[in-house]
């Protein structure tokens, strides 16, 4: 799989200039550009990393520059082209930065509703924590926390998220009135699961992963972790399409957190712009994250919100569509203002 990764980004009046002049490309449509790119080798050892002018991509790289270049479907039914807030509402007693929080299903609703109201696109409600470590959950034990909640919010009006990896609970969600299945083994924890997405034509968040969350930790070394990254995704894309869903319904998110250490994090979320060459959305979870506390010396996840937020607009730069986080008001209000900076 050849691979283009967009560098020279630019953004408002200087890429509108830049496209026009042709001495710039549209990043996803646009209105981002991109001057220059880095040629991937379609083998994983085939990677001289070469960079030329974005107008000078050769032949053999014209189907991964078609791709980045391409803006995204419309996807879940959302409003726009993004940038979007998905607010994370977990109903856990276990998980890293909320966990028990919103246990009680009134709490859960009202946090729900809370967010609804502050501007959120989308509202992602898990009942199984996947913090490094975590010990999987029973479905059954992962329905009754959250099928009540995501009844309440549905019947609200609030467009609902379901975060799973089991296709029973993906299946009940869906009957109970959830809208997306965002999927941290991105379809491959279940082999019902893709069946369950396929049949109900559910639009599906898949994420990059190695391992389990018990394992993860042990599968964090890679030679190039941003090709890697976008090349395994292609796989599960490529198995999720076999099984039935339109790739136009298919979301995607580079795991951050998930598999990789500190410096993979960071790297990977620098070069977040390289998974456009899967022509999908592309949704950044970053918020609170433990590399976070590590570059901020703050050891209390649910005090990471400036820097939550600074690595979110990071993500927004580099073409990311969906952002998952906790502070659902100030990124709301964050991602106001940075659409004023960068209309479209």
């Amino acid at each position: 799989m050849h691979l283009i990764e967009p560098l020279g980004l630019l953004r408002g009046s200087a890429a509108c200039e830049a496209i026009q002049r042709r001495l710039a490309l549209p990043l996803a449509g646009g209105p981002a550009a991109f001057s220059l790119a880095r040629l991937i080798g379609a083998a994983p050892g085939d990677n001289p990393g070469e960079i030329v002018p974005a107008g000078a991509v050769p032949a053999a790289f014209a189907p991964a520059l078609a791709r980045v270049c391409a803006a995204p479907p419309p996807w879940a039914g959302l409003a726009g082209g993004g940038p979007w807030v998905m607010g994370i509402l977990n109903v856990t007693p276990d998980s890293f930065s909320d966990g028990g929080r919103h246990a009680d299903p009134g709490a859960a609703t009202a946090a729900g509703l809370a967010m609804h109201a502050a501007g959120a696109d989308l509202v992602d409600i898990g009942g199984e924590s996947t913090r490094p470590g975590s010990l999987p959950l029973a479905p059954d034990e992962e329905q009754r926390r959250i099928l009540p909640v995501i009844r309440t919010l549905a019947a609200a009006g609030v467009a609902v998220s379901v975060d799973t990896r089991h296709a029973a609970t993906m299946r009940a969600a869906l009957a109970a009135g959830a809208r997306v299945i965002n999927d941290i083994s991105a379809l491959a924890h279940d082999a019902a699961a893709a069946g369950v997405v396929a049949a109900a034509r559910a639009p599906v968040v898949l994420m990059h992963m190695r391992g389990t969350p018990q394992t993860m930790a042990a599968h964090a070394s890679y030679a190039d972790i941003a090709a890697e990254v976008v090349r395994e995704l292609a796989a599960r894309l490529a198995a999720a399409e076999a099984a039935g869903i339109a790739r136009a319904d298919i979301a995607v998110d580079p795991g951050i957190g998930f598999a990789k250490n500190d410096h993979g994090n960071l790297e990977l979320l620098d070069r977040l712009a390289i998974l456009h060459n899967l022509g999908c959305h592309v949704l950044a979870g970053v918020s609170r994250k433990r590399f976070i506390g590590h570059l901020s010396g703050e050891a209390e996840p649910a005090l990471r919100g400036p820097g939550s937020l600074a690595a979110a607009l990071a993500a927004l730069e580099r073409g990311a569509s969906i952002l998952r986080v906790h502070d659902v008001p100030e990124t709301v209000q964050a991602v106001r203002v940075w659409r004023g900076l960068h209309p479209r």
